[in-house]
């Protein structure tokens, strides 16, 4: 939940809430410590698999079809993955098909799989995919994606003739609230980071009415513009936007914000 943060370092005390998933939290974690600050790992996101797998095996079936192969998570990566093996009781390969990863993260998860990816935007957004595969008419794209992504990918690439397969892989949904995390957020704190638009919607329903008086004190630190815009369309003040778009950008776009001399909700405590 908490850990007890170095008081040195640009962060020191400030009392930083990590909204991801857990198993996925610990590295962003670790990199607020080492700053000096107290993270609070309070996960508003859980990936289930689909119930109903057998579209996701007809497209494995299928992989030497498909041109390419388009992955924006790193949940994306590791369900479709682990999916394969499954199967097939060897490591994932993907036959000719050249892969995309957005983000460095989700390529670092795939180079961890055995699999380099062909293209990574330089901007780790999805709307920079199309223009770095090329010549898509008449070529199949495939596109794992959580259930509740959005469609503008998918819908782009079919714009420029490319025949995609839009398939939903897992789901995102809310864990239960765990109340001792909800406890340290009720003590006050800094900053609260969303690196999903999941992240921020569940957020809001796990705190119900209150989250407003929650991050009463608190500055909002989203991963992108598309984050952004979620958190900004559930009633939140958005202060900051990392660049790049990682968890390292949190974090530096954390410490820029508090270098100058001021009380964290620590300070203001005692």
């Amino acid at each position: 939940m908490t850990g007890e943060g170095r008081r040195e370092g640009a962060l020191a005390g400030k009392r930083i809430v990590i909204t991801r998933q857990r198993s996925q939290a610990e590295g962003m974690a670790s990199a607020l410590r080492q700053q000096g600050a107290t993270p609070i790992l309070f996960p508003t996101i859980e990936v289930v698999p689909m119930p109903d797998m057998q579209h996701v095996d007809r497209a494995i079936d299928e992989l030497n079809q498909f041109a390419w192969i388009v992955f924006t998570s790193v949940n994306g990566v590791s369900v479709f993955t682990e999916r394969i093996e499954q199967r097939t009781g060897q490591p994932a390969q993907f036959g000719s098909a050249r892969i995309a990863a957005v983000g460095s993260a989700t390529a670092a998860e795939l180079e961890r799989r055995g699999v380099t990816p062909a293209f990574v935007p330089s901007e780790f957004v999805a709307d920079r995919i199309p223009d770095g595969l090329g010549e898509v008419k008449g070529r199949r794209v495939l596109l794992p994606l959580a259930a509740s992504a959005r469609k503008d990918l998918a819908s782009e690439l079919a714009n420029r003739g490319a025949f995609v397969a839009d398939i939903a892989l897992y789901d995102t949904v809310a864990p239960a609230v765990d109340a001792d995390a909800l406890a340290e957020i009720e003590r006050g704190v800094d900053a609260v980071t969303f690196t999903s638009s999941s992240s921020v919607r569940h957020f809001v329903d796990m705190t119900v009415e209150r989250t407003s008086q929650l991050l009463e004190r608190a500055i909002v630190v989203c991963i992108g513009p598309i984050t952004e815009r979620t958190a900004e369309q559930s009633g939140l003040r958005v202060d900051l936007v990392a660049e790049p778009h990682t968890t390292d950008g949190i974090i530096a776009a954390l410490v820029t914000h508090f270098s100058d001399p001021q009380p964290s909700i620590a300070d203001l405590a005692t």
